[in-house]
């Protein structure tokens, strides 16, 4: 994946939360590789490119006890 994909801001779709049928639907008929790549997408929509690798720092630090 290289490009992320534009997003049409001016197509709204409207369905209640309470009908995950024709969602689950949907995403079954995806494989999984089609499956992931949709999460990746998401995950670098929401949080950039490289927000994963950048944002794990270390906070521990270990001492030698005498």
């Amino acid at each position: 994946m290289v490009q992320l994909p534009s997003l049409n801001k001016q197509i709204v779709n409207v369905t209640s939360l309470d009908d995950i049928e024709e969602e689950k639907k949907y995403w079954i008929s995806k494989s999984p590789l089609e499956r992931i790549e949709a999460i990746e997408i998401n995950r670098r929509m929401i949080y950039g490119q490289d927000r994963a690798t950048s944002r794990l720092q270390r906070f521990f630090e270990t001492s030698e006890l005498t």
